[in-house]
């Protein structure tokens, strides 16, 4: 795509890959370069360091700050503070792991952002999945067992395990990156984005399960395996996402090696943005291991200059931008032949920019993924038509219509299929259904169901209840929806109702009929906008596949609300 003019939003603007491609994309001429960070300083200092670099562009470039995966409220706020706190730290459960809704997605900071910067362009070059999995669930879950066993032993109250699993909760990752994604796919289409490129990682620099960096655990490291799992599952979902329809161009950039550099130099060595205070535990302090692992106090002191003041960590560094500092031995370790080795952040950068402008890299991991998946095949389409026939067949030897059984999901397909079927039945016809009178096509409906024993004990016995008309449930054994009778029950309003009608309920309400009319008036009306004599290749769904005056094809007329009415179509048909 022709960048000059456009807006462009880069998430973690600061870092190193971010500002290397914001440089390159001035040569572009965008109209606007947003560069987001974490912290308001470094997102200005980003600023500021591209107005200095690019003194007579026509570029604009503006800062935007805050933690994207947290609500505005929260956005600017240390993340173990809010996690102390128990007030935010069920703010933060509740948007993560209650159903998405208006109330969430509004409130949440990366759809306002993406909503106040309505760029043409993202580049979310944030470490998505170091901040997921470097939450350590491992570690977590050993504080849930320890506060349980506590608890058992009368050592520990219910107030303590409580914050203790709430804090697990907070840990647990996949949940926190379904969500990111759901909102960011929102957020897109909400601001009229065109393309979303991802800087993604590998988890562990492009090393295998032999890599050597541990965080002290047994090798391969699981916090490392946790990282490299949710950037394969977060490729998945962007997968997924240039796979719907209306989505913006989808890319994902995913460098295998070690990434640096940002700068040179030599003094205070920082961690976390904070200078390493000195300190030392003189000879005669030495205690035992024990005492080590306690913590014991009064074992090491500070060091002090003259003036009263800390003592810092100085020495030569390469600062790496988002992973640290490394000393000289480091990155010759970490860079060396045969270990992480290393990508310069301009190489990245200008992958990145060839990919946005329509080129091919060969390195994009979203079309090498499109590319590998085996999708629908020409053979399996011939044998489908076979498979079909042979169960026609059998139907009807059989004298059984084979409808649903609720095993490949979700409820709601099952509804659809079995509504589709009494209609088929009380009908004929989908012209019929057009032509109905809702209230008389519930009566009736409501009738068959009602007097055919057989036919309803195949409905109920899947787990999908029945609505009469007169606000009466009949349901078997087992109820598929809601999935948390529980919670439903605590729940119960019209509005609850209707939404689990909807989801996995056969509706023989006339509301529900009027539905039914409207479809199929619209699916005639599809038909009836094509010549009859029209035999050529243009048309798939002709007069032969829908059959509108003779059948209510039932597979097929499913498969058109999923598709069309609730634009659940499959974005790459083969």
């Amino acid at each position: 795509m022709d960048l000059k003019d456009k807006r462009v939003l880069i998430l973690g603007g600061w870092g190193l890959v971010g500002s290397a491609i914001a440089r390159v994309l001035v040569n572009e001429e965008p109209a606007v370069i947003a560069l987001h960070s974490l912290r308001r300083a470094e997102a200005e200092d980003a600023v500021a360091s591209a107005e200095a670099a690019f003194p007579g562009t026509t570029t604009r470039f503006l800062p935007a700050w805050g933690n994207v995966f947290v609500r505005v409220a929260l956005k600017d706020r240390d993340r173990s503070a809010l996690l102390r706190n128990r007030e935010t730290r069920r703010a933060i459960i509740a948007d993560t792991m209650e159903e998405l809704s208006d109330a969430i997605l509004e409130r949440a900071y990366l759809y306002d952002l993406l909503v106040e910067q309505r760029p043409d362009v993202v580049i979310d070059c944030i470490n998505t999945a170091t901040a997921f999995a470097y939450q350590d669930v491992f570690y977590s879950v050993r504080r849930v067992q320890k506060a349980v066993a506590e608890l058992d032993e009368g050592a520990a109250d219910a107030e303590a395990l409580r914050d203790v699993v709430e804090d697990h909760l907070t840990t647990l990752s996949l949940p926190q990156l379904i969500r990111h994604v759901q909102i960011l796919r929102e957020g897109l289409a909400a601001a009229g984005t065109t393309a979303y490129l991802k800087v993604g990682t590998t988890g562990t620099g492009g090393m295998g399960l032999n890599i050597p960096y541990t965080h002290s655990e047994k090798r391969p490291s699981r916090v490392l395996l946790s990282k490299s799992s949710i950037a394969g599952a977060h490729s998945m979902l962007l997968y997924l996402l240039a796979r719907t329809p209306d989505a913006p161009i989808v890319k994902e950039i995913k460098p295998a090696a070690a990434i640096a550099w940002k700068r040179i130099g030599a003094g205070a060595v920082l961690r976390g943005g904070r200078p390493i205070r000195l300190y030392d535990c003189p000879p005669e302090r030495a205690t035992s291991v024990e005492a080590a692992l306690d913590g014991v106090a009064n074992v090491w002191s500070e060091l002090v200059d003259a003036d009263g003041k800390p003592r810092l960590l100085e020495s030569v560094f390469i600062d790496t931008g988002e992973n640290g500092m490394f000393s000289c031995e480091e990155f010759e370790t970490v860079t060396a032949l045969g270990q992480m080795e290393y990508v310069t952040p301009e190489e990245i950068a200008a992958d990145a920019l060839l990919e946005l402008k329509g080129g091919t890299t060969g390195r994009e991991v979203v079309a090498a993924l499109d590319g590998a998946t085996l999708g629908p095949t020409y053979r399996a389409g011939v044998m489908r038509h076979r498979a079909l026939e042979r169960m026609r067949r059998l139907e009807r030897e059989r004298g059984v219509d084979s409808v649903a059984f609720e095993m490949l999901g979700p409820p709601r397909l099952s509804k659809l299929l079995y509504e589709a079927y009494l209609l088929k039945r009380v009908a004929g016809s989908l012209t019929a259904i057009a032509a109905s009178d809702p209230t008389e096509t519930s009566a009736r409906v409501s009738e068959l169901v009602q007097g055919d024993a057989g036919l309803r004990a195949s409905v109920l016995s899947i787990g999908i209840p029945i609505w009469l008309p007169d606000g009466r449930i009949l349901r078997g054994p087992e109820m598929k929806t809601p999935p948390y009778k529980e919670e439903a029950r605590a729940e119960l309003d019209p509005g609850a109702v209707e939404r689990w009608a909807e989801a996995g309920w056969v509706d023989l309400r006339p509301a529900n009929m009027a539905r039914w009319k409207d479809r199929a008036r619209q699916i005639v009306s599809r038909v009836e906008r094509h010549p009859a004599d029209d035999t050529s290749s243009a048309l798939f769904e002709d007069r032969e596949y829908w059959r509108v005056d003779t059948d209510v094809p039932v597979g097929r007329v499913a498969a058109w609300i999923l598709g069309v009415e609730e634009r659940g179509q499959r974005g790459k048909a083969s």
